[in-house]
């Protein structure tokens, strides 16, 4: 068995590819159920986030399986093959360990420290629980992964400034803000008119960031109104106006800043919309949406600037100095974890003699008791007979407690197959019925 990732991310392919390779929850589970189709793959999870779609697997042959996973991404995504391999990566075996935790502790984020990967690691746990895809291998590798990822955060200093595709884009506002000011430090935006669309988890905290950068205003758009409403009634102290998205052409009008984040699978402002408004001064649009929710056509607008989540770079390589330092940290920590789920890993090797030899003990106990209760004669009460059980039983466990903690205790493959050879000769286990 081998596990393996296949994806791409932000590092590999631009936005025009991950927005293609984007799969929302509500796909998930067919998703899952089609590569599970394939006899190679034994199981799966699929990591789905903005910057990045991941689909890790336990697989039988090795070749086999990554060309399974990737014929199901050529399908999704209706690109070619050779379109899309130049922007697919592949790890194997201790490299995908290794990645996944590096995921995890936001070490292979766009913003480095990110902590909102940590809660997508978690949910795609859970969506391969609740779906059935996971078994007990990437079920292990995943709570080693979030446990990784925890460690990181509470152990070093990754995760201060900002830390999220949200707070990146806000940065990216006050950068260019600032620059067309012709300055070049982050200023403050009280004096912008801002408006929100969407309120989804990445719009709040767009808030949260946008308020403590000066904001004391905003307009949020959304389709279903209460939830805007619920959504602005979080933060008190910041005067928050919750419409419904059907008036986004009026507030677009009057805004100077505007930020996109809605889980639409298809733009939904272009340059044919917005050159039917009224807009006669410089509008600023971040989309961090993928799929995105803002067509490249709108800079042909005069009044409109446009950036997406791969523009946010410019605002990461400000602060990626200091944090590299800190990765390094980050990194041994990783490597630590990674160590203790090899050992785990290398150890199911030793499974199949345990389970041959548990079994064979456990008849031999069965028989011979069956004996003895026989000899006792009917006096022998019901008591009786579960106490003498419950002591051969007892008897068993610590003759076997020593030499299954040996075999699965962390030692080289080499030493470890020299040790079960050694237990199959002197208790005749059948190498046929392992």
């Amino acid at each position: 068995m081998h596990i393996v990732v296949v994806g791409l991310s932000h590092r590999t392919a631009p936005v025009e590819v991950r927005e293609q390779l984007s799969i929302p929850d509500s796909s998930i589970e067919d998703s899952l159920v089609s590569l599970k189709n394939s006899s190679e793959i034994l199981e799966v999870s699929i990591l789905s986030t903005c910057n990045r779609l991941e689909i890790y697997s336990l697989v039988k042959d090795l070749n086999i399986g990554l060309s399974s996973i990737k014929e199901f991404l050529s399908t999704y995504s209706n690109l070619k093959t050779d379109e899309l391999e130049p922007h697919l990566f592949d790890f194997r075996q201790e490299d995908a360990v290794l990645h996944l935790m590096k995921v995890s502790a936001g070490l292979d984020s766009l913003v480095l420290g990110e902590g909102q990967i940590l809660s997508q690691v978690k949910k795609m746990m859970r969506l391969g629980q609740d779906f059935h895809s996971t078994g007990p291998i990437l079920n292990r590798l995943l709570t080693q992964s979030i446990s990784a990822g925890k460690k990181v955060r509470s152990e070093t200093n990754l995760g201060t400034g900002a830390v999220s595709i949200s707070s990146a884009a806000v940065e990216l506002a006050q950068l260019k803000i600032g620059q067309s000011k012709g300055v070049d430090n982050l200023v403050s935006l009280k004096s912008e008119n801002v408006l929100v669309v969407g309120a989804g988890r990445m719009s709040k905290l767009l808030i949260t960031h946008l308020q403590a950068k000066g904001c004391e205003k905003l307009t949020l758009l959304n389709r279903n109104i209460d939830r805007a409403k619920s959504l602005a009634k979080d933060f008190p102290d910041l005067e928050i106006i919750p419409e419904c998205l059907t008036l986004l052409d009026k507030n677009i009008e009057l805004s100077t800043l505007v930020f996109t984040s809605t889980a639409s699978d298809k733009p939904f402002i272009d340059l044919l919309r917005l050159n039917s408004l009224n807009i006669n001064s410089l509008i600023r649009f971040i989309d961090i949406g993928v799929p995105r929710n803002i067509t490249n056509d709108v800079k042909e607008n005069n009044f409109v600037e446009s950036y997406d989540v791969d523009d946010l770079q410019e605002v990461v390589s400000r602060n990626q100095e200091f944090r590299k330092k800190i990765a390094k940290e980050a990194e041994s920590l990783i490597k630590d974890e990674k160590a203790l789920f090899l050992e785990w890993w290398a150890s199911l090797e030793a499974v199949p003699v345990i389970n041959k030899l548990r079994s064979d003990l456990e008849i031999i106990r069965k028989e011979e008791l069956q004996k003895a209760l026989s000899r006792m004669g009917p006096d022998f009460s019901a008591r009786e007979r579960k106490v003498v059980e419950a002591l051969t039983k007892g008897i068993i466990n610590k003759i076997l407690h020593t030499p299954v903690t040996k075999l699965r205790s962390p030692q080289s493959r080499q030493e470890r197959q020299a040790s079960l050879k050694i237990v199959e000769k002197l208790f005749s286990l059948n190498d046929d019925e392992l």
